[in-house]
C-alpha cells in the first residue's frame, strides 16, 4: 500500500537545548526565518509531578503559582519572558483564534484549538500531553500559527482550516510557510478504537495509511502523518515540513503523556510556542 509521504529532513531538525535547568528543543529552520520556537518538556521547573516537574497548564492538579513560575522559567530559557502568552481554552476543535491587535492579546482566551497572527512580541502556544502541536511561520508576511492537533482536530481538519485562515487573514503564501510538528504520541503507542478508525475513514480517502497493526476492533494511528498530509494538501512543500519522531509515549522521561500516566492523579502538560520580534 503506498504510504503517505514524509518529511526527510525531520529529527534532525530539532535541537535539545538546557538553559537554567530548562530542557527544551528548538525547530532550527523555524528559528533561522526568524521565529523563536519552543517545544517544552517535563524537566526543570517546581511542580510535583513529580518533583522539580515544568508542567505549563492550569489544572487543578497543580497550584497557578507553580504553573506561573514553570511558564517564567520556560520563556526565560526562550529569551522572551517578557513577551505575552497567547492560547485558548482548548476543547479539541478546529477552531481558530484571530489575534490582530495588542488589545485582542489582553481578551479572555476563548474556546479554540489553534492561534494564528502576525504580531510582533508575543507568543501563539498550545498545551500537549500527547496530541501533536504543530508550528507554523511564514518568513514572507511574519505571520504563523500555533495549533492544537489531537484526533478530533485532525479529523476536522484543524491544519487545514488554520492554513486557510493565515491565508485569509493575513494573505499567506502557504509555499513560503515553514511547520514545524512537536512530540507527540505516535502510531507505535496510539491505539485507538473503531469509533475513531470510522471518522477518520468517514473524512479522508487516505485513511487506510494513517493505521497500522490492526487486531479486533483497535488499530494504531499515526496522528503526525496525517498532519502531514494536511499540511501539503494545504500547499506546503515538503522540505518546509519538519517533525521531530519522537513519542510522548515512549519517553515520559521527557515528556507528560496522558495516555500513559491518566492512572496518576494529575498529568502535566507541555507547551509549544512560536512568535517573532
Amino acid at each position: 500500500m503506498e504510504t503517505i509521504i514524509q518529511p526527510t529532513n525531520s529529527a534532525r531538525d530539532f535541537q535539545m537545548r538546557t538553559e537554567d535547568n530548562i530542557t527544551y528543543f528548538v525547530c532550527e529552520p523555524l528559528g533561522r526565518a526568524g521565529f523563536k520556537n519552543g517545544f517544552s518538556t517535563r524537566m526543570g521547573g517546581v511542580s510535583a509531578l513529580p518533583d522539580q516537574s515544568l508542567n505549563l497548564g492550569f489544572f487543578n492538579g497543580d497550584s497557578r503559582e507553580n504553573v506561573l513560575e514553570n511558564r517564567r522559567r520556560f520563556l526565560y530559557a526562550l529569551g522572551a519572558d517578557d513577551w505575552p502568552l497567547v492560547a485558548g481554552k482548548q476543547v479539541h476543535s478546529a477552531d481558530i483564534r484571530v489575534v490582530k491587535t495588542t488589545s485582542d492579546t489582553l481578551k479572555p482566551s476563548p474556546d479554540c484549538d489553534g492561534v494564528v497572527t502576525k504580531h510582533s512580541g508575543i507568543f501563539a502556544g498550545v498545551f500537549t500531553a500527547d496530541c501533536t502541536p504543530v508550528l507554523i511561520g511564514d518568513p514572507v508576511t511574519g505571520a504563523f500559527a500555533a495549533i492544537h492537533a489531537g484526533w478530533r482536530g485532525t479529523a476536522s481538519r484543524i491544519v487545514e482550516k488554520s492554513i486557510a485562515t493565515l491565508k485569509g487573514e493575513f494573505s499567506v503564501d502557504s509555499k513560503n510557510c515553514i511547520a514545524a510538528i512537536g512530540p507527540a504520541a505516535g502510531s507505535c503507542c496510539y491505539e485507538v478504537g473503531q469509533d475513531v478508525i470510522n471518522q477518520f475513514h468517514q473524512t479522508f480517502d487516505y485513511a487506510d495509511r494513517l493505521f497500522s497493526r490492526h487486531h479486533g476492533e483497535h488499530a494504531y494511528l499515526d496522528v503526525v502523518a496525517a498532519n502531514v498530509r494536511q499540511l501539503v494538501d494545504s500547499g506546503l512543500e515538503i522540505e518546509n515540513i519538519h517533525k521531530s519522531d519522537l513519542c510522548t509515549m515512549c519517553r515520559t522521561d521527557l515528556f507528560f503523556s496522558y495516555r500513559m500516566e491518566k492512572s496518576n492523579s494529575a498529568v502535566g502538560r507541555l507547551l509549544s510556542v512560536i512568535g517573532r520580534d
